[in-house]
């Protein structure tokens, strides 16, 4: 059984998030998301607001399981006895990143790393770029996933203040 995970804060979750749990869904037999807590990061959003977002946004795909977790990634994969860590890599920056924190999780933990490239129509989307739309009151219904514009928007005014 191949079981791989992608972690993040998804502070809150995007389509290119989506974008890419769907397509990691289709290369395994389990993927396990899990919402990471970051003490250096102030969360908008709270985590089980989060996990629940996420939770009903993969309601169509069978082979997701969303959890949290408040440590270092490679005890998460760990944890979950995944088989790889997969991340997704936009242009115009994230390689750097990523190559460092993929070769720390396998000194750290031997867990591997699978890059996925952001398909083009969502690689320009990030959290923060969300957050700040927000915070100008902008329209980020082409961003989160369907029908959780309001509920995104509202949480995230709430975890502003």
């Amino acid at each position: 059984m191949r079981k791989l995970l992608y972690a993040g804060s998804f502070d809150p979750v995007t389509l290119g998030h989506m974008d890419l749990i769907r397509r990691a869904s289709k290369i395994c037999d389990e993927l396990i998301v899990a919402v990471m807590i970051n003490p250096e990061k102030h969360a908008f959003i709270p985590v089980e607001q989060r996990v629940d977002l996420i939770r009903r946004a993969c309601r169509e795909l069978d082979n997701i399981r969303v959890t949290f977790h408040s440590g270092l990634l490679v005890d998460c994969a760990r944890e979950h006895q995944v088989d790889a860590v997969i991340r997704g890599l936009r242009p115009l920056g994230d390689f750097d990143s990523e190559f460092s924190m993929a070769q720390v999780n396998r000194m750290l933990g031997g867990v591997e790393t699978l890059m996925i490239a952001a398909d083009e129509r969502y690689a320009y989307i990030s959290s923060s770029m969300v957050r700040q739309i927000i915070s100008f009151n902008g329209d980020i219904k082409t961003l989160v996933p369907p029908d959780m514009a309001d509920e995104i928007l509202k949480a995230v005014r709430e975890g502003s203040r």
